[in-house]
């Protein structure tokens, strides 16, 4: 009745799933990722955390989201409750600070996500990603520019150069918790 039979005929029949088994060949990882012998010589590695604020409100993803659009590589992650003696050693730079007490309480009111991100000019592209450390000074299509209002509120933070972020990701995360794998759109994001 005007619908076309899909699928094997008596005569000829091939066995039932092999059309499946030859598309899964065809875009495997293997396929899709043909072995490549290039290499980012520059890559960098960046801290970011999503603080309790941006936790709380849900944009963990949106924040992860980002990232990967712009073509960097997810290598940690990790949800966790800081605790006091480790947001006291992130933010040690700051301890003089009259804010010094309330940002390390703050930071330990909730959850935080931890993540390294890995890619060429990745801490500084990063910053530009999140915007200034006041909201009121970041630009529409900033994560604090879209997100943020008050900069006690700033939902992220992200290393502020290739040394700090060297610092805060052994801070935060043991070596062997940094996955080394090559993405598949490695070679599609990078000449």
């Amino acid at each position: 009745r005007g619908v076309a039979a899909v699928g094997p005929s008596s005569a000829g029949s091939r066995p039932r799933g092999s059309l499946r088994s030859q598309v899964s060949a065809r875009f495997s990882t293997a396929a899709c990722c043909p072995p490549s012998n290039r290499t980012m010589a520059h890559a960098e590695r960046t801290f970011i955390a999503v603080k309790p604020d941006g936790v709380q409100r849900g944009l963990v993803g949106e924040i992860i989201k980002r990232f990967e659009q712009k073509g960097f590589r997810l290598v940690a992650l990790k949800f966790l409750q800081a605790s006091e003696e480790l947001l006291k050693q992130h933010y040690i730079d700051l301890k003089d600070r009259p804010f010094f007490p309330g940002l390390v309480k703050y930071m330990g009111s909730g959850p935080v996500v931890a993540m390294v991100w890995e890619g060429l000019n990745v801490v500084k592209t990063g910053r530009v990603m999140l915007g200034e450390t006041n909201p009121a000074d970041s630009k529409p299509g900033t994560i604090r520019g879209d997100f943020c209002i008050q900069v006690g509120r700033n939902i992220i933070h992200g290393s502020d150069s290739v040394k700090s972020a060297e610092k805060e990701i052994s801070l935060w995360f043991k070596p062997e918790e940094l996955v080394e794998y090559k993405s598949c759109a490695f070679d599609w994001i990078y000449e």
